[in-house]
């Protein structure tokens, strides 16, 4: 008996322990895509947010824990992790995910726990619409895709454009309608869809017939990877008009993978860039913190919106004073002018970042940020 009472004794002092130990921990959940076909934006954007945490890792006097699951870059994949994340871990608020099917799938299931969200690069509007629990740090593809049909129509005088879009992706059909929308508003001419799954390597009879019919602009609202092998494709084919996509093209390897045909290509990305003029304070320190920790490798929008995303979370969780995530919402809600890498951040009544939308474009192999645009929707 005694040595069962001694046993009995030492496992409650573990288990006290233990609960201590948790109650010592604040839970940040976070559902990216590191692995699959979204995975180098996801990988980014989980850097961007480990950088953060190495400068911040307490608050309201406890440590953060940062609970990171792959969604794999699947739509079942993101819904069990926000699950996981909600049952077994028991975060207080989740980041997360790079690629709006992906966060349209993981916030069904937030919104029924009741736990806040704010994705890092979602921008369909699909993603926070209706939602009381998930927020953006991003702008919205309606905002985006004006930002580009503005560029193109005003500053690359396209009159005639092409849309290659992939029908799997909520984004890539939603950022393609927004611009198409706005460009012809603008007065501009857009031929019929042209269109692709993903996970297509060739794209010659769309470009051959886009070509035929004369255009002289092609958005190309894709992935980088096969944004890439795209513009390949079509500068093979002799198009010689200007290409441009949307923000998940903004990736390191572009080059890499187009070579010469990513010359004078543009595409739209979230207000940071290591080279961008009148930077302000957090996203000059972001630069110098992360050139400092991955020198062989430039920060770009995805890492530094990962970042912004860690901060945000942390600084209402402090705002809140607690760890209640009806709290924590509201926190979120109320955000106005918040500064972070990617800039001043208000979150406005459809729970969506209202900030300017950045202009790049590839010049002697290297990109170059071009401008900032306030579009009119």
């Amino acid at each position: 008996m005694k040595l069962r009472n001694v046993l009995l004794a030492g496992l409650l002092v573990m288990v006290f322990a233990g609960m201590a130990m948790a109650a010592d921990v604040i839970k940040i959940g976070v559902y990216e895509p590191m692995t699959g076909q979204m995975a180098f934006g996801g990988q980014l954007t989980v850097d961007g947010m480990k950088l953060a945490q190495e400068q911040a890792p307490e608050v309201l006097g406890k440590k953060i824990e940062l609970i990171i699951v792959d969604n794999k870059s699947d739509k079942v994949e993101a819904a069990n992790a926000v699950k996981r994340l909600i049952d077994k871990e028991k975060v207080v608020a989740i980041i997360g995910s790079y690629g709006s099917s992906l966060s349209m799938a993981g916030g069904e299931v937030a919104e029924k726990a009741g736990i806040p969200v704010i994705t890092d690069s979602a921008t369909n509007p699909l993603v926070t619409q209706g939602k009381k629990y998930y927020f953006r740090m991003c702008f919205i593809d309606p905002y985006q895709g004006a930002a580009a049909a503005t560029y193109a129509y005003e500053n690359l005088e396209a009159r005639k454009a092409a849309l290659l879009v992939d029908v799997a992706q909520d984004y890539s059909v939603g950022l393609s309608k927004f611009f198409k929308d706005s460009f012809i508003k603008k007065g501009g001419e857009v031929l019929p869809l042209y269109k692709y799954q993903s996970g297509d390597q060739d794209f010659t009879a769309q470009l051959t017939d886009m070509i035929s019919k004369g255009a002289d602009f092609l958005f190309i609202p894709s992935y980088f990877a096969e944004g890439a092998i795209v513009m390949k494709q079509a500068r093979e084919l002799g198009f010689e008009g200007d290409i441009m996509g949307g923000d998940a093209m903004d990736n390191p390897d572009l080059v890499k993978i187009a070579g010469d045909s990513a010359e004078g290509f543009s595409f739209t990305t979230f207000p940071y860039a290591p080279e961008m003029p009148d930077m302000n304070p957090v996203a000059k320190k972001f630069t110098e913190l992360w050139n400092a920790k991955y020198p062989d490798q430039l920060p770009n929008a995805n890492s530094a919106l990962g970042y912004d995303c860690y901060m945000f979370v942390r600084d209402m969780i402090e705002k809140a004073g607690s760890t209640d995530p009806e709290k924590i919402t509201e926190a979120f809600a109320s955000a106005k002018d918040w500064l972070g890498a990617t800039g001043s951040t208000t979150i406005n009544e459809s729970h969506d970042a209202e900030k300017p939308v950045g202009i790049k474009t590839i010049k002697d192999g290297k990109q170059v940020y071009a401008a900032s645009i306030k579009p009119e929707l």
